[in-house]
């Protein structure tokens, strides 16, 4: 078993086999990431569905947006809560996965694809290569610093 590592923020820093596992157990969850593309003046940001093949997430998207991040280095990033058996809290997650995005129109016949919910989705499928992937989480729980409770279903909600 590999240590654990707390960084400066309390947060515990994921192995790399539990950054797959939670990539994978969102995508089965049908969670929804966060898409981050390089552009001239600020990063955008965007919401979709994504599937895990291998060890690469795999988004679909249309022209548009896929000639805007064809062959550059991007950003993918999904969160959750673990509930804790017999608690009232729960354990916050995020994984990010950053790497070359490429078009992989050999994934179209392969099942488990991403089944966006928007109602144009496009036609492309993009891999995105997971050259670094990291990941966090910390327990949702009591603030120190007011004695207040964290209001956990806001917390799961805006993961969400």
């Amino acid at each position: 078993m590999c240590p654990m590592w707390i960084d400066d923020r309390g947060s515990e820093v994921l192995a790399e086999p539990e950054c797959h596992r939670l990539l994978a157990l969102g995508a089965k969850e049908g969670r929804h990431g966060h898409l981050g593309i390089p552009q001239r003046g600020a990063p955008i940001l965007l919401p979709l569905d994504y599937a895990v093949h291998g060890p690469d997430v795999v988004v679909r998207i249309g022209e548009g947006l896929f000639h805007q991040l064809e062959s550059k280095l991007v950003a993918f990033q999904v969160d959750g809560v673990t509930p804790i058996a017999d608690a009232k809290s729960g354990e916050v997650w995020s994984v990010l996965v950053q790497g070359l995005a490429t078009e992989d129109a050999g994934l179209a016949s392969m099942g488990r694809l991403p089944q966006p919910q928007v109602v144009s989705p496009g036609n492309r499928f993009v891999r995105i290569r997971t050259d670094v992937l990291t990941g966090r989480r910390f327990s949702a729980r009591q603030d120190p610093t007011t004695s207040r409770s964290v209001d956990r279903s806001a917390v799961r909600q805006a993961l969400e």
